[in-house]
């Protein structure tokens, strides 16, 4: 007979939500309101003084042309990252997956890149691919290719997309590695004597029934790609080469922190807050409905 919990009062649960419920709406409800706030004011540099100006930090942001240039950096950035993270994710996963000597070390060693915080990881890129100093780099030019992500835009753009893909795929990699082990592997079984080839397989029984993680990792690696490859962009180009890197998130940091404009900082926040969540409801709408459960 199965046993359960039951609480008499209502008191003890809402005690045992408190503490979530508490950084919930302290660190993330909060500043939200107070980022939205903020866009409908004019403030010094400093937060002292601020004046009410409704929603010209919009108008003014719209009709700025570097700002529709980070839009399209971010979504080309968001688009090579997901792509690259998940499809390098889930072939190491599958790999990883077979019965082969030394399985749990080869498991280990891609866990452990999920471990370095964002700005470590792209220093350790920049160390490897810095035009004058970096060993890959070095070899590149050995090789006739010419490599200087300082002052080549494409370069650099595929540096940042190299390191915030080393960072992902750690994460990616263990949900698929999880629902590969979910697979009843008397399917696969069934399937191979059935005469179905390896790729045929894969194909009709394994990526299906890897929708649902394929779907949820989707979603993350959205909202990964838009807050938290900053670290990246900072540690590695600072937006540069003239600007072919600046990312929305980065804009709001350096609108906000270099350049002082507060308001329109924040205005933008929101703006980046209302697409992610719009892309994410997209997903929800459109993605799920091919989804297998």
């Amino acid at each position: 007979m199965e046993k359960r919990s039951v609480f008499s009062g209502k008191t003890l649960p809402w005690l045992l939500l408190a503490p979530q419920l508490a950084i919930t709406l302290i660190f993330f409800y909060w500043p939200v309101l107070q980022a939205i706030r903020q866009s409908f004011f004019i403030e010094d540099s400093f937060g002292t003084t601020s004046e009410f100006v409704g929603f010209e930090n919009y108008q003014l942001l719209f009709q700025q042309p570097e700002y529709y240039k980070a839009v399209g950096v971010t979504l080309v950035f968001a688009g090579l990252v997901s792509v690259l993270s998940l499809g390098l994710a889930l072939i190491l996963a599958v790999q990883a997956d077979k019965k082969i000597k030394g399985a749990s070390f080869y498991r280990t060693m891609l866990v452990w890149p999920y471990a370095v915080a964002p700005a470590v990881a792209g220093v350790l890129w920049l160390f490897m691919f810095q035009p004058s100093l970096g060993l890959v780099a070095r070899g590149l030019k050995q090789l006739g290719l010419p490599w200087d992500p300082l002052l080549n835009g494409n370069h650099a753009m595929i540096l940042v997309v190299l390191a915030a893909t080393w960072k992902q795929i750690s994460y990616n990699f263990l949900f698929f590695l999880a629902g590969l082990q979910s697979i009843p592997k008397s399917l696969i079984e069934a399937a191979a004597i059935d005469g179905a080839r390896p790729a045929r397989r894969f194909w009709t029984i394994i990526l299906p029934m890897l929708s649902p993680t394929t779907f949820f990792l989707l979603v993350i690696n959205i909202v990964y790609v838009f807050f938290d490859t900053f670290g990246i962009i900072d540690a590695v180009t600072h937006g540069g080469p003239a600007g072919e890197t600046i990312t929305m998130v980065f804009k709001v940091y350096n609108d906000g922190q270099s350049g002082g404009d507060l308001g329109g900082s924040a205005a933008q926040s929101v703006i980046l807050l209302i697409m992610v969540i719009a892309m994410t409801t997209l997903q929800f709408r459109f993605i799920e409905k091919k989804v297998t459960y």
